[in-house]
């Protein structure tokens, strides 16, 4: 964790009717100062969407050589990578030859499209790498979330994500950019 860091704690309820996962998750999102609450709370869709109990968080945007988020099996293999935001193209190629699969999740609405189309033939030929992206009404809305100590709900159904506070309740829907070569597990 940067030292500058502000530190948010959530309590994050998954139910994932499309992947058959539920749990419970207590985390520390550390959110660096360069960081925004929108990329933050990608960051945690992001898990919501991959929710395991060995998933965790990577340093941050301090840090290049890690992820924002990383699930490793027990030899510290990396079995999947997974990236918020803009990244340059050269450290995608890397994470897709460091983990088995890598996600990368988009948003910031017109930036994203011109990030995509200025990347879409060279990140093409990368076949373990999904693209998905978050439209921007949607990634502002989960911003409203952000509070220093979050309890939320995370329903996923046929596609649809509902995030949820208690007072607010966030629909999304992500769009398919690209997708592996081969059919993923997760």
């Amino acid at each position: 964790m940067a030292s500058n860091a502000t530190i948010y704690k959530a309590t994050l309820q998954i139910s994932d009717m499309d992947r058959q996962y539920y749990g419970d998750h207590s985390l520390t999102l550390a959110r660096h100062p360069s960081e925004t609450d929108e990329r933050m709370m990608v960051r945690l869709l992001a898990f919501a969407l991959h929710g395991h109990e060995a998933l965790s968080f990577g340093r941050g945007v301090s840090t290049e050589e890690e992820p924002a988020l990383w699930l490793k099996d027990l030899t510290g293999a990396i079995d999947l990578w997974i990236e918020v935001g803009q990244p340059d193209e050269k450290s995608i190629r890397q994470a897709c030859g460091r983990a088995q699969q890598v996600y990368l999740y988009t948003y910031g609405g017109r930036g994203a499209d011109q990030w995509w189309e200025k990347n879409l033939a060279t990140l093409a030929r990368l076949t373990n790498l999904t693209v998905m992206n978050l439209p921007l009404d949607g990634s502002r809305a989960l911003a409203q979330l952000a509070m220093p100590s979050m309890q939320l709900q995370c329903t996923i159904q046929e596609g649809q994500i509902w995030m949820a506070n208690g007072e607010h309740t966030v629909q999304l829907e992500l769009t398919l950019l690209k997708q592996p070569a081969t059919p993923s597990g997760r």
